[in-house]
């Protein structure tokens, strides 16, 4: 029986478009998926149990020379993506010397928090990785980073605060009794740099076997078809697919997403590299 590439799949809304085209519209005899959230498909991908992913940028950047880049594809953001949320009852300055507590799901997204406090704001605190749901994570830390699905649904459960916040990617919202700050990280990356931010690449083992080069070729023009289509369709998409958000928020959470990988991502991936070692955050986990 011939080995199957093994596809590491995000379950989170933003890749739900590539995902349902992929596997709708093209043959995938040969693949295997294999589910997981950003930082454990990081691990799989590093230790070769899946051979492809939408990785983080920030384990294609610990070690370039183990992993091939699929040209074109990415998932960014120019500004605003809305789930890559810091929920705090402090404005940022206020943060300075307190605990900041990120989840567990992703790496890429603590380790640009880190860069905009650190660098952007000169704000000196502790990032500690919580592995408490989110629901329960908001009412027991003062500052807390969601990402994903969960950021999504963290913004849709509260309510919206309608007053105008001074900084930059900051909005109010009020859950229960509490108040808070909450930073958009895209629209503030975007800010300080006018640059996009690539959250993820899709990305391959260089020493995959032999035998699954073939499959990999035809999974680069499987992906390439996939995102050529969804981008084609979004509504149509969006009544098709399990979202956490209103069916008609969802095509618009789309396109606050850029898929692409072009030169102004790679500048934005390059800036990016250069803050991780300014602040000594390329060290594998």
């Amino acid at each position: 029986m011939h080995a199957k590439l093994r596809i590491g799949k995000i379950p989170y809304l933003n890749l739900a478009p590539i995902f349902h085209v992929l596997q709708k519209e093209c043959d995938c005899m040969g693949y295997e998926f294999v589910e997981g959230y950003p930082s454990a498909l990081n691990r799989m991908l590093r230790e070769g149990k899946i051979d492809v992913s939408p990785s983080s940028s920030i384990e294609y950047l610990r070690d370039e020379s183990a992993y091939g880049v699929i040209e074109g594809h990415s998932i960014s953001s120019r500004g605003p993506v809305e789930s890559i949320l810091l929920f705090s009852r402090l404005p940022l300055k206020g943060l300075h010397g307190r605990e900041v507590f990120v989840t567990h799901q992703s790496e890429t997204s603590a380790a640009l928090l880190e860069i905009i406090l650190r660098k952007f704001h000169r704000i000196d605190c502790e990032i500690v990785v919580s592995n408490m749901p989110y629901n329960e994570a908001l009412k027991f830390h003062s500052a807390y980073l969601a990402i994903g699905d969960d950021a999504l649904r963290a913004a849709r459960m509260a309510q919206n605060i309608p007053e105008e916040c001074p900084e930059t990617g900051c909005s109010f919202l009020r859950f229960g009794l509490t108040q808070y700050f909450v930073y958009d990280l895209g629209e503030i990356w975007q800010g300080f740099t006018d640059l996009p931010f690539v959250y993820a690449l899709w990305i391959a083992r260089k020493d995959m076997p032999g035998e699954k080069r073939e499959l990999l070729e035809r999974f680069i023009r499987d992906l390439g078809h996939a995102k050529s289509e969804a981008l084609k369709k979004l509504p149509e998409l969006a009544t098709r697919v399990d979202a956490v958000i209103p069916p008609e928020r969802v095509a618009e959470y789309w396109r606050l997403i850029s898929y692409d990988l072009d030169e102004k991502h790679m500048e934005g991936l390059g800036m990016f590299k250069r803050y991780l070692k300014e602040l000594g955050l390329l060290k594998s986990s």
